[in-house]
């Protein structure tokens, strides 16, 4: 008999191995962070089931669905194994439908013990869901501010290397926060964004902080939960500043990547955003891409365009910021790391 367990039953036992069996498309949409998909039927099939569930019925589509699964099944089963090595496999689907209960049921029969995920991915969101809309930071946040290209996002990469408690806002959201912000990313959907936002929280629960770049509500595809925003305006505020040339540079490291459509992308962004410009800014820069001129473009929209934005953004807060000096990024972070034991219990004392 196959046993089913709730998401939090699975999620405390470090011993499950999450295995996805919906179809790529599905799991690329969204997924439990950290399953294995090992798919019953690929995209293409399982367009087949469901246009014969619509248009003939429900026995039928069963049939069919059988018919494909069968001779698939002794692969799957050792991809399962092998993904699984040592570790229990906790199957799931869309809801804890067929596809669970048939590859669930094959690995009971030969001896493989196995667990389906309760109510599969859609159970699973819901957890999510209702988590996220709940949660109360108890911790300060540390919020990291600078101008566009001043190395915010560098600077997170190395203090979380150094194992301080970073939430990486834009690294979740695949997408750098701006016009251009999808260029070199994969950006995630809301369902996605908010998976792995409340993944690492849970990572972070002992943690006396966290530090989040200060973002605005819409990161690319997702929104941003209102209790972090407040969060965020009520955090420990640590200004960045930089040369402009150094700015060039590191936004030049950040957005021209080795993509065949990355042209196309830059002027796509630029066309989003050109009625912002100045008539001669936006020739500047439509010349600047018209010649490969990447570091005039660069300039040119840090500071026409993304300055003054970022001036009125500033303008905003009613906060007291520590301003840090980012032109050596391991200075700067080990001058965060200084600010932060410092200021916090301060801080702490005083909110």
């Amino acid at each position: 008999m196959v046993r089913e367990a709730g998401y939090e039953e699975v999620r405390k036992n470090k011993d499950n191995v999450l295995i996805d069996v919906r179809s790529e498309a599905e799991y690329a949409e969204s997924h439990i962070p950290g399953a294995v998909n090992l798919p019953i039927f690929n995209d293409e099939e399982r367009a087949q089931v469901g246009t014969v569930y619509k248009q003939v019925g429900q026995d039928q589509a069963r049939e069919l669905g059988l018919r494909i699964a069968s001779g698939k099944l002794p692969d799957l089963i050792r991809s399962i194994q092998q993904a699984a090595g040592d570790k229990q496999p906790v199957v799931y689907c869309w809801r804890g439908g067929m596809r669970s209960k048939s590859v669930a049921a094959v690995l009971d029969l030969m001896g493989l013990p196995a667990v389906r995920l309760e109510g599969g991915y859609r159970a699973y969101r819901e957890y999510v869901k209702e988590r996220i809309d709940n949660i109360q930071l108890h911790v300060p946040c540390v919020v990291i501010h600078g101008m566009t290209g001043v190395g915010k996002t560098e600077l997170l990469k190395r203090l979380e290397a150094d194992g301080e408690p970073v939430v990486d806002l834009e690294g979740l959201a695949g997408h750098k926060g701006s016009a251009f912000g999808s260029i070199g990313e994969a950006p995630r959907n809301q369902r996605m964004f908010e998976s792995l936002l409340l993944e690492r929280l849970d990572e972070l629960a002992d943690s006396r902080y966290i530090i989040i770049e200060a973002e605005s509500k819409r990161i690319g595809r997702v929104n941003l939960p209102d209790w972090l925003l407040q969060a965020k305006e009520n955090g420990l505020h640590i200004l960045l500043e930089a040369p402009t040339l150094i700015r060039v540079k590191r936004t030049l490291a950040q957005y021209v990547v080795d993509d065949p459509e990355f042209k196309d992308k830059i002027t796509g962004a630029m066309s989003a955003i050109e009625k912002k410009l100045t008539p001669e800014d936006r020739a500047v820069g439509w010349s600047a891409i018209e010649h490969n001129r990447y570091e005039e473009l660069v300039a040119m929209l840090l500071v026409k365009y993304y300055d003054p934005r970022y001036r009125h953004s500033m303008e905003q807060y009613d906060a007291e910021f520590i301003t840090l000096d980012a032109e050596d990024l391991d200075v700067c972070k080990e001058a965060v790391k200084k600010a932060i034991r410092e200021r916090l219990l301060r801080f702490l004392v005083e909110n």
